[in-house]
């Protein structure tokens, strides 16, 4: 037994030095970021905008998807509201079309929203008229920013995004919502937009949903040229 005792005290005091050996490791420390994105963008006025000094007009951010990711500008007038605009539609709002300089990342959110503060600040724009629209990737980042930032607007449609279920509940309820997707989207599952609107529904949000039978992952084409989707969007406003 005698003989024992050391051998033990020796054990326990290499475990503690090992012990306190790996703590030392464990360092705190603080490192501020900065993130810096070069968005290019398209920047719509109505036809009324500069008849007055004084109105406030709505505004629409649209968010293209990934195949306009990180390729010329001008691409991003091939679909969408910029699509429209080139075809000579004319809308009763301003339209934000930033491009996402990156073609295999998500977009910057947070870049996004600085961006469209820019714009808000230097133009003659009602803080509480703005809409917000994405298709595809950019319907994702729609999802995400309605999340991020839920009482900056004043509606909402995705076409053919997706979200976790779990962003439903950040979602501004007084929020309208309105959710395209093809039955046959290949790229994105139709059951992505299925789940969020039955969830939505479920929690007593105010959400339509259009879902387009034998159409697939292009279902932008149709979402964007309805109308009434550009009727819907301009007689919302938020209250606060």
């Amino acid at each position: 037994m005698p003989k024992t005792i050391p051998s033990l005290l020796l054990l326990m005091s290499i475990f503690l030095l090992e012990a306190c050996a790996a703590q030392s490791h464990l360092v705190q420390d603080e490192l501020e970021t900065v993130t810096k994105e070069d968005l290019k963008y398209y920047l719509y006025y109505p036809e009324d905008y500069f008849s007055s000094e004084s109105e406030s007009f709505g505004l629409l951010l649209f968010l293209h998807g990934g195949g306009e990711s990180g390729r010329a500008v001008e691409e991003i007038k091939d679909t969408g509201p910029p699509k429209l605009l080139v075809e000579g539609k004319q809308f009763p709002f301003l339209i934000l079309a930033p491009q996402n300089p990156h073609e295999k990342k998500w977009w910057n959110t947070q870049a996004v929203m600085q961006l469209l503060d820019s714009v808000v600040d230097h133009n003659r724009v009602d803080k509480k008229r703005i809409y917000l629209t994405g298709l595809s990737r950019g319907g994702s980042a729609a999802w995400e920013l309605a999340t991020q930032y839920p009482e900056r607007f004043a509606a909402l449609a995705v076409v053919c995004g997706m979200a976790p279920l779990p962003y439903a509940h950040w979602i501004d309820k007084k929020m309208p919502i309105w959710v395209f997707h093809g039955d046959q989207d290949e790229v994105i599952d139709v059951e992505e937009s299925d789940q969020m609107v039955k969830k939505l529904k479920e929690m007593g949000y105010q959400v339509q949903y259009t879902r387009y039978k034998g159409v697939g992952h292009n279902a932008w084409d149709r979402a964007y040229t309805t109308d009434s989707l550009y009727t819907w969007m301009a007689k919302q406003k938020r209250l606060k």
